[in-house]
Protein backbone atom coordinates (compact mmCIF):
# COMPACT_ATOMS: atom_id res chain seq x y z
CA UNK A 1 0.00 0.00 0.00
CA UNK A 2 0.77 3.34 -0.74
CA UNK A 3 -0.06 5.85 1.59
CA UNK A 4 0.74 9.73 1.57
CA UNK A 5 -1.01 12.37 4.08
CA UNK A 6 -0.91 15.80 2.62
CA UNK A 7 -1.06 18.66 5.14
CA UNK A 8 -1.87 22.34 4.69
CA UNK A 9 -0.68 24.65 7.62
CA UNK A 10 -2.89 27.35 6.17
CA UNK A 11 -5.49 25.57 6.96
CA UNK A 12 -4.53 22.84 9.47
CA UNK A 13 -6.37 20.39 6.94
CA UNK A 14 -5.00 16.76 6.31
CA UNK A 15 -6.08 14.83 3.21
CA UNK A 16 -5.02 11.33 2.02
CA UNK A 17 -3.92 9.16 -0.63
CA UNK A 18 -4.24 5.40 -0.63
CA UNK A 19 -2.74 3.57 -3.36
CA UNK A 20 -2.53 0.03 -4.63
CA UNK A 21 -2.51 -2.21 -7.27
CA UNK A 22 -2.14 0.57 -9.93
CA UNK A 23 -5.48 2.65 -8.29
CA UNK A 24 -5.61 5.35 -5.81
CA UNK A 25 -8.56 6.59 -3.55
CA UNK A 26 -8.12 10.30 -1.94
CA UNK A 27 -9.36 11.35 1.42
CA UNK A 28 -10.90 14.83 2.15
CA UNK A 29 -9.04 17.05 -1.02
CA UNK A 30 -8.66 20.63 -0.66
CA UNK A 31 -10.04 22.76 -3.32
CA UNK A 32 -6.52 22.87 -5.85
CA UNK A 33 -6.51 19.05 -6.49
CA UNK A 34 -3.02 19.79 -8.46
CA UNK A 35 -1.15 17.71 -5.61
CA UNK A 36 -2.69 14.94 -5.82
CA UNK A 37 -2.65 14.47 -9.26
CA UNK A 38 0.99 14.53 -9.33
CA UNK A 39 1.14 11.77 -6.65
CA UNK A 40 -0.93 9.57 -9.12
CA UNK A 41 1.49 10.51 -12.10
CA UNK A 42 4.89 10.09 -9.93
CA UNK A 43 3.67 6.78 -8.76
CA UNK A 44 1.81 5.06 -11.14
CA UNK A 45 -1.24 5.35 -9.96
CA UNK A 46 -4.66 6.21 -11.67
CA UNK A 47 -7.28 7.71 -9.02
CA UNK A 48 -10.70 6.15 -9.63
CA UNK A 49 -12.32 6.97 -5.80
CA UNK A 50 -12.91 10.20 -3.69
CA UNK A 51 -14.26 10.08 -0.38
CA UNK A 52 -15.36 12.45 1.87
CA UNK A 53 -15.30 11.79 5.21
CA UNK A 54 -18.15 14.67 5.96
CA UNK A 55 -19.17 17.74 4.36
CA UNK A 56 -16.32 20.27 5.43
CA UNK A 57 -17.50 23.42 7.40
CA UNK A 58 -14.24 25.34 7.16
CA UNK A 59 -12.64 24.95 3.38
CA UNK A 60 -14.04 24.20 0.04
CA UNK A 61 -13.21 20.66 -0.82
CA UNK A 62 -12.11 19.65 -4.74
CA UNK A 63 -13.83 16.38 -4.95
CA UNK A 64 -16.01 17.86 -8.00
CA UNK A 65 -12.96 18.96 -9.72
CA UNK A 66 -10.84 15.97 -8.62
CA UNK A 67 -13.36 13.27 -9.81
CA UNK A 68 -13.89 15.16 -13.24
CA UNK A 69 -10.33 16.01 -14.34
CA UNK A 70 -9.95 12.10 -13.40
CA UNK A 71 -13.33 9.50 -13.86
CA UNK A 72 -13.29 8.99 -10.50
CA UNK A 73 -16.32 8.41 -8.32
CA UNK A 74 -17.16 10.55 -5.22
CA UNK A 75 -17.83 8.22 -1.72
CA UNK A 76 -19.84 10.26 0.79
CA UNK A 77 -21.75 9.59 4.31
CA UNK A 78 -25.69 8.80 3.49
CA UNK A 79 -26.81 11.40 5.68
CA UNK A 80 -25.25 14.11 3.60
CA UNK A 81 -28.09 14.90 0.90
CA UNK A 82 -25.33 16.17 -1.36
CA UNK A 83 -26.44 17.16 -4.82
CA UNK A 84 -23.60 16.18 -7.14
CA UNK A 85 -23.18 12.60 -8.29
CA UNK A 86 -21.86 10.33 -5.59
CA UNK A 87 -22.18 7.05 -3.87
CA UNK A 88 -23.59 6.98 -0.46
CA UNK A 89 -21.72 4.99 2.17
CA UNK A 90 -22.96 3.19 5.39
CA UNK A 91 -21.79 1.85 8.69
CA UNK A 92 -20.12 -1.58 7.22
CA UNK A 93 -19.88 -0.88 3.64
CA UNK A 94 -16.48 -1.33 2.08
CA UNK A 95 -14.31 -0.49 -0.86
CA UNK A 96 -11.31 -2.27 -2.79
CA UNK A 97 -8.76 -0.19 -3.80
CA UNK A 98 -6.43 -2.92 -5.80
CA UNK A 99 -5.49 -5.11 -2.69
CA UNK A 100 -6.47 -2.52 -0.05
CA UNK A 101 -9.54 -3.06 1.88
CA UNK A 102 -11.81 0.33 3.38
CA UNK A 103 -13.99 -0.54 5.76
CA UNK A 104 -16.47 2.74 6.29
CA UNK A 105 -17.95 3.40 9.96
CA UNK A 106 -20.82 5.99 10.08
CA UNK A 107 -19.64 7.74 12.99
CA UNK A 108 -21.76 11.24 13.68
CA UNK A 109 -21.48 13.49 16.06
CA UNK A 110 -19.16 16.63 14.67
CA UNK A 111 -21.85 16.04 11.67
CA UNK A 112 -24.93 14.12 11.14
CA UNK A 113 -22.54 12.25 7.54
CA UNK A 114 -19.43 11.88 9.34
CA UNK A 115 -18.24 8.79 8.40
CA UNK A 116 -14.51 7.12 9.65
CA UNK A 117 -12.56 4.76 6.96
CA UNK A 118 -11.24 1.73 8.72
CA UNK A 119 -7.93 0.68 6.05
CA UNK A 120 -6.74 -2.87 6.11
CA UNK A 121 -3.14 -3.32 4.22
CA UNK A 122 -4.80 -6.22 1.89
CA UNK A 123 -8.19 -7.60 1.36
CA UNK A 124 -7.37 -10.49 3.87
CA UNK A 125 -6.00 -8.41 6.39
CA UNK A 126 -7.88 -9.20 9.93
CA UNK A 127 -6.64 -6.02 11.84
CA UNK A 128 -6.66 -2.69 10.24
CA UNK A 129 -3.49 -0.85 9.94
CA UNK A 130 -4.77 2.82 10.21
CA UNK A 131 -8.52 4.31 10.49
CA UNK A 132 -8.82 7.80 8.67
CA UNK A 133 -10.89 9.45 11.27
CA UNK A 134 -11.97 12.89 9.23
CA UNK A 135 -13.59 14.90 12.15
CA UNK A 136 -14.54 12.92 14.36
CA UNK A 137 -11.81 11.96 16.47
CA UNK A 138 -8.60 14.12 16.63
CA UNK A 139 -5.15 14.25 18.43
CA UNK A 140 -5.96 15.00 21.78
CA UNK A 141 -9.53 16.37 20.94
CA UNK A 142 -12.67 15.30 19.14
CA UNK A 143 -14.81 17.45 16.64
CA UNK A 144 -17.06 20.22 17.70
CA UNK A 145 -20.66 19.15 17.75
CA UNK A 146 -22.52 22.75 17.24
CA UNK A 147 -22.09 22.46 13.06
CA UNK A 148 -25.11 20.22 12.00
CA UNK A 149 -28.23 20.38 14.42
CA UNK A 150 -29.04 20.69 18.26
CA UNK A 151 -24.89 21.02 19.93
CA UNK A 152 -26.35 18.50 23.12
CA UNK A 153 -27.62 16.14 20.42
CA UNK A 154 -24.54 15.84 18.13
CA UNK A 155 -22.61 15.43 21.43
CA UNK A 156 -24.53 12.23 22.55
CA UNK A 157 -23.92 10.95 19.08
CA UNK A 158 -20.55 11.50 18.87
CA UNK A 159 -20.13 10.19 22.09
CA UNK A 160 -21.67 6.52 20.94
CA UNK A 161 -18.83 7.11 17.28
CA UNK A 162 -16.29 7.01 19.49
CA UNK A 163 -16.80 4.67 22.16
CA UNK A 164 -19.13 2.15 20.80
CA UNK A 165 -17.17 1.88 17.20
CA UNK A 166 -13.41 3.97 17.01
CA UNK A 167 -12.54 2.58 20.53
CA UNK A 168 -13.31 -0.69 20.00
CA UNK A 169 -10.31 -0.78 17.51
CA UNK A 170 -7.49 -2.17 18.34
CA UNK A 171 -4.75 0.37 20.54
CA UNK A 172 -2.19 -0.05 17.50
CA UNK A 173 -4.28 1.14 15.05
CA UNK A 174 -3.09 4.17 13.54
CA UNK A 175 -4.68 7.69 14.05
CA UNK A 176 -5.18 9.80 10.89
CA UNK A 177 -7.53 12.74 11.40
CA UNK A 178 -8.82 15.55 8.29
CA UNK A 179 -7.25 18.68 11.13
CA UNK A 180 -4.41 19.41 13.52
CA UNK A 181 -3.36 22.19 15.64
CA UNK A 182 -5.13 25.60 14.75
CA UNK A 183 -8.21 24.81 13.10
CA UNK A 184 -11.71 25.81 14.28
CA UNK A 185 -13.20 22.28 13.82
CA UNK A 186 -11.80 21.71 17.75
CA UNK A 187 -10.65 23.10 20.66
CA UNK A 188 -7.28 21.31 21.92
CA UNK A 189 -5.90 19.57 19.05
CA UNK A 190 -2.16 18.41 19.20
CA UNK A 191 0.21 20.19 16.93
CA UNK A 192 1.12 16.28 15.68
CA UNK A 193 0.30 14.53 12.50
CA UNK A 194 -0.62 11.29 13.71
CA UNK A 195 -1.57 9.32 16.67
CA UNK A 196 -2.89 5.67 17.67
CA UNK A 197 -5.89 4.22 19.16
CA UNK A 198 -4.04 3.80 22.19
CA UNK A 199 -2.54 7.11 22.99
CA UNK A 200 -5.82 8.96 22.56
CA UNK A 201 -7.98 6.12 24.60
CA UNK A 202 -5.35 7.45 27.69
CA UNK A 203 -5.04 10.71 26.33
CA UNK A 204 -7.68 12.46 24.78
CA UNK A 205 -9.09 14.51 27.14
CA UNK A 206 -12.66 14.21 25.49
CA UNK A 207 -12.04 10.17 25.90
CA UNK A 208 -11.50 10.87 29.73
CA UNK A 209 -15.32 11.66 30.47
CA UNK A 210 -16.52 8.79 33.03
CA UNK A 211 -19.79 8.55 30.98
CA UNK A 212 -21.93 10.45 28.25
CA UNK A 213 -23.68 12.92 29.96
CA UNK A 214 -20.23 14.48 31.52
CA UNK A 215 -19.12 13.90 27.69
CA UNK A 216 -21.77 16.18 26.38
CA UNK A 217 -21.81 18.65 29.15
CA UNK A 218 -18.01 19.26 28.00
CA UNK A 219 -18.14 19.64 24.68
CA UNK A 220 -21.04 21.84 24.85
CA UNK A 221 -19.63 24.09 27.55
CA UNK A 222 -18.11 27.29 26.17
CA UNK A 223 -17.88 26.45 22.62
CA UNK A 224 -15.74 28.66 20.51
CA UNK A 225 -17.82 31.12 18.09
CA UNK A 226 -18.81 29.70 14.87
CA UNK A 227 -17.60 31.84 12.03
CA UNK A 228 -20.17 32.80 9.73
CA UNK A 229 -18.61 31.18 6.56
CA UNK A 230 -18.73 28.04 7.76
CA UNK A 231 -22.34 27.49 6.29
CA UNK A 232 -21.11 28.75 3.46
CA UNK A 233 -18.57 26.53 2.94
CA UNK A 234 -20.90 23.36 3.72
CA UNK A 235 -23.42 24.56 1.04
CA UNK A 236 -20.51 24.89 -1.19
CA UNK A 237 -19.64 21.38 -0.81
CA UNK A 238 -22.83 20.05 -0.39
CA UNK A 239 -23.39 20.89 -4.18
CA UNK A 240 -19.86 21.04 -5.67
CA UNK A 241 -17.22 23.65 -5.93
CA UNK A 242 -16.55 25.63 -9.52
CA UNK A 243 -13.15 24.03 -10.41
CA UNK A 244 -10.49 26.70 -9.79
CA UNK A 245 -9.77 27.38 -13.82
CA UNK A 246 -13.18 28.89 -14.19
CA UNK A 247 -12.62 31.38 -11.72
CA UNK A 248 -11.98 35.18 -12.80
CA UNK A 249 -8.16 35.56 -12.03
CA UNK A 250 -7.28 39.70 -10.31
CA UNK A 251 -7.45 42.15 -12.61
CA UNK A 252 -4.62 44.47 -12.33
CA UNK A 253 -5.53 48.11 -11.17
CA UNK A 254 -4.06 51.56 -10.98
CA UNK A 255 -3.77 52.93 -7.63
CA UNK A 256 -6.58 55.39 -8.44
CA UNK A 257 -8.98 52.53 -9.86
CA UNK A 258 -8.13 50.24 -6.54
CA UNK A 259 -9.03 54.10 -4.43
CA UNK A 260 -12.54 54.20 -6.41
CA UNK A 261 -13.42 51.00 -6.00
CA UNK A 262 -13.11 50.88 -2.70
CA UNK A 263 -15.31 54.22 -2.12
CA UNK A 264 -17.54 51.96 -3.76
CA UNK A 265 -17.52 49.28 -1.08
CA UNK A 266 -14.70 46.95 -2.14
CA UNK A 267 -11.94 45.55 0.56
CA UNK A 268 -8.41 46.34 0.31
CA UNK A 269 -6.79 43.11 1.64
CA UNK A 270 -3.24 44.04 2.55
CA UNK A 271 -1.37 40.08 2.66
CA UNK A 272 2.06 41.37 3.49
CA UNK A 273 3.35 41.34 7.32
CA UNK A 274 2.56 43.60 10.03
CA UNK A 275 5.96 45.26 10.27
CA UNK A 276 5.36 46.19 6.35
CA UNK A 277 1.97 47.04 7.13
CA UNK A 278 2.24 49.09 9.59
CA UNK A 279 5.00 51.37 8.47
CA UNK A 280 2.63 52.43 5.46
CA UNK A 281 -0.84 51.48 4.05
CA UNK A 282 -3.72 51.91 1.88
CA UNK A 283 -6.23 54.00 4.02
CA UNK A 284 -9.01 51.58 5.32
CA UNK A 285 -7.50 48.06 3.86
CA UNK A 286 -7.58 44.97 6.33
CA UNK A 287 -4.59 43.58 7.11
CA UNK A 288 -4.05 39.91 7.10
CA UNK A 289 -1.03 38.68 6.06
CA UNK A 290 -0.25 35.65 4.29
CA UNK A 291 2.66 34.34 6.33
CA UNK A 292 0.05 32.95 8.80
CA UNK A 293 -3.62 31.34 9.20
CA UNK A 294 -4.33 33.21 6.47
CA UNK A 295 -7.20 31.64 4.86
CA UNK A 296 -9.14 31.15 8.23
CA UNK A 297 -8.99 34.80 9.44
CA UNK A 298 -9.89 36.30 5.53
CA UNK A 299 -13.02 34.16 5.88
CA UNK A 300 -13.91 35.02 9.61
CA UNK A 301 -13.10 39.17 8.99
CA UNK A 302 -13.98 39.55 4.98
CA UNK A 303 -16.42 37.14 4.46
CA UNK A 304 -17.47 35.23 1.36
CA UNK A 305 -19.56 38.32 0.05
CA UNK A 306 -17.37 41.21 -0.63
CA UNK A 307 -15.51 41.79 -3.36
CA UNK A 308 -11.51 42.33 -2.43
CA UNK A 309 -8.65 44.01 -4.12
CA UNK A 310 -5.26 42.25 -3.15
CA UNK A 311 -2.38 44.25 -1.97
CA UNK A 312 1.02 41.95 -1.91
CA UNK A 313 4.49 41.81 -2.82
CA UNK A 314 4.42 40.26 -5.85
CA UNK A 315 2.45 38.73 -8.51
CA UNK A 316 3.46 35.73 -7.11
CA UNK A 317 2.13 36.33 -3.80
CA UNK A 318 -1.20 37.93 -5.72
CA UNK A 319 -1.64 34.11 -7.18
CA UNK A 320 -1.00 32.79 -4.14
CA UNK A 321 -3.41 34.76 -2.29
CA UNK A 322 -6.28 34.45 -4.65
CA UNK A 323 -5.76 30.38 -4.66
CA UNK A 324 -5.65 30.55 -0.45
CA UNK A 325 -8.91 32.79 -0.72
CA UNK A 326 -10.64 30.64 -2.92
CA UNK A 327 -9.84 27.90 -0.50
CA UNK A 328 -12.42 28.85 1.98
CA UNK A 329 -14.94 29.98 -0.51
CA UNK A 330 -14.14 33.78 -1.40
CA UNK A 331 -14.42 33.87 -5.24
CA UNK A 332 -14.71 37.34 -5.28
CA UNK A 333 -11.14 38.50 -5.15
CA UNK A 334 -10.84 39.70 -8.92
CA UNK A 335 -8.66 42.59 -8.03
CA UNK A 336 -4.81 43.62 -7.22
CA UNK A 337 -2.92 46.76 -6.77
CA UNK A 338 -0.46 46.60 -9.48
CA UNK A 339 2.67 47.16 -8.45
CA UNK A 340 1.93 46.96 -5.01
CA UNK A 341 2.63 49.81 -2.04
CA UNK A 342 5.60 50.97 -4.50
CA UNK A 343 2.51 52.14 -6.54
CA UNK A 344 0.53 53.64 -4.39
CA UNK A 345 3.56 56.02 -2.68
CA UNK A 346 4.25 56.29 -6.34
CA UNK A 347 0.76 57.58 -6.85
CA UNK A 348 1.23 60.21 -3.36
CA UNK A 349 -2.02 58.74 -2.67
CA UNK A 350 -2.49 59.43 1.29
CA UNK A 351 -0.97 56.56 3.73
CA UNK A 352 -2.04 55.37 6.92
CA UNK A 353 0.53 54.17 9.75
CA UNK A 354 0.16 52.05 12.63
CA UNK A 355 2.93 51.91 15.44
CA UNK A 356 4.57 48.26 16.11
CA UNK A 357 6.11 48.64 19.31
CA UNK A 358 8.71 46.54 21.07
CA UNK A 359 7.84 44.97 24.93
CA UNK A 360 10.27 48.09 26.78
CA UNK A 361 8.34 51.28 24.77
CA UNK A 362 4.85 49.33 24.63
CA UNK A 363 5.35 48.59 28.47
CA UNK A 364 6.20 52.62 28.58
CA UNK A 365 2.89 53.10 26.91
CA UNK A 366 0.02 51.14 28.58
CA UNK A 367 1.22 52.35 31.63
CA UNK A 368 -0.60 55.62 31.17
CA UNK A 369 -3.98 56.61 32.15
CA UNK A 370 -5.56 57.07 29.47
CA UNK A 371 -4.55 54.25 27.33
CA UNK A 372 -6.80 51.44 26.60
CA UNK A 373 -4.86 47.89 26.56
CA UNK A 374 -6.84 45.43 24.28
CA UNK A 375 -5.78 42.02 24.17
CA UNK A 376 -7.53 39.86 21.39
CA UNK A 377 -6.27 36.11 22.09
CA UNK A 378 -8.52 33.24 22.57
CA UNK A 379 -10.13 32.54 25.70
CA UNK A 380 -7.99 29.53 26.48
CA UNK A 381 -4.58 31.90 25.83
CA UNK A 382 -6.31 34.67 28.16
CA UNK A 383 -6.84 32.32 30.93
CA UNK A 384 -3.52 30.99 30.97
CA UNK A 385 -2.14 34.53 31.86
CA UNK A 386 -3.07 38.11 30.76
CA UNK A 387 -1.33 41.59 31.44
CA UNK A 388 -3.12 43.18 34.08
CA UNK A 389 -5.51 46.05 33.31
CA UNK A 390 -6.37 44.38 29.68
CA UNK A 391 -9.41 44.14 28.48
CA UNK A 392 -9.95 40.37 26.39
CA UNK A 393 -11.46 41.11 23.00
CA UNK A 394 -10.70 37.89 21.13
CA UNK A 395 -9.70 38.93 17.65
CA UNK A 396 -13.12 37.23 16.21
CA UNK A 397 -15.70 39.46 18.04
CA UNK A 398 -13.76 42.37 18.22
CA UNK A 399 -15.82 43.93 15.11
CA UNK A 400 -19.07 43.14 17.31
CA UNK A 401 -17.59 44.42 20.71
CA UNK A 402 -15.12 47.56 19.70
CA UNK A 403 -17.67 50.26 20.34
CA UNK A 404 -17.16 49.68 23.86
CA UNK A 405 -13.88 51.53 23.36
CA UNK A 406 -13.80 55.19 23.26
CA UNK A 407 -12.44 55.93 19.78
CA UNK A 408 -10.99 59.52 21.61
CA UNK A 409 -8.21 57.56 23.24
CA UNK A 410 -5.53 56.07 22.52
CA UNK A 411 -5.89 52.03 22.40
CA UNK A 412 -3.12 49.20 22.52
CA UNK A 413 -3.77 46.11 21.08
CA UNK A 414 -1.73 42.53 21.75
CA UNK A 415 -1.88 38.56 20.92
CA UNK A 416 0.13 35.81 20.92
CA UNK A 417 2.98 36.79 18.11
CA UNK A 418 1.64 39.95 16.49
CA UNK A 419 -0.15 38.35 13.87
CA UNK A 420 -3.72 38.79 14.99
CA UNK A 421 -3.19 41.86 16.68
CA UNK A 422 -2.34 43.81 13.02
CA UNK A 423 -5.42 42.49 12.23
CA UNK A 424 -7.40 43.96 14.87
CA UNK A 425 -5.28 47.21 14.75
CA UNK A 426 -6.50 47.34 10.99
CA UNK A 427 -10.29 46.83 12.02
CA UNK A 428 -10.05 49.22 14.21
CA UNK A 429 -8.48 52.01 12.26
CA UNK A 430 -11.32 50.99 9.54
CA UNK A 431 -13.93 52.46 12.05
CA UNK A 432 -12.34 55.62 12.76
CA UNK A 433 -9.79 55.18 15.63
CA UNK A 434 -6.99 57.30 15.59
CA UNK A 435 -4.35 56.41 18.39
CA UNK A 436 -3.46 52.95 17.65
CA UNK A 437 -0.29 50.80 18.55
CA UNK A 438 0.33 47.18 19.07
CA UNK A 439 3.24 44.69 20.75
CA UNK A 440 5.98 43.54 18.23
CA UNK A 441 6.16 39.94 18.42
CA UNK A 442 2.89 39.42 21.15
CA UNK A 443 2.58 38.15 24.65
CA UNK A 444 5.52 35.88 23.36
CA UNK A 445 7.79 38.88 23.43
CA UNK A 446 6.49 40.16 26.31
CA UNK A 447 7.09 37.41 28.44
CA UNK A 448 10.53 36.51 27.00
CA UNK A 449 10.98 40.76 27.65
CA UNK A 450 10.43 39.95 31.79
CA UNK A 451 7.42 42.21 31.94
Amino acid sequence: MHFQQFFLSCLAHASYFIGSDGVAAVVDPQRDVEEYLREAEQHGFTIRYVIETHLHADFVSGHRELAARTGAQIYLGARAHATFPHIDVHDGDELMVGKCRLQFLETPGHTLESVSVVVHDDADSRKPSMVLTGDTLFIGDVGRPDLGGDPKDLAAMLYDSLHGKLMKLPDEVAVFPAHGAGSLCGRAMSTDRSSTIGRERTTNYALQAPDKKTFVELLTSELPDRPGYFASDVELNRAGATPLAELQPPQALTPAEVRLRQETGAIVLDTRDEDAYGAGHVPGSISISLDGQFAVWAGTIVGLENDVIIIADDDERVRETHLRLARVGIERATAYLEGGMHAWIAAKLPLARVPLLDPTDFAAVIIKPNVQLVDVRRPAEWSSGHIAGAVHMPLNRLIGTMQELDPKRPVAVHCKSGYRSSIAVSLLQRQGFKDIMHLRGGWDAWQEAGH
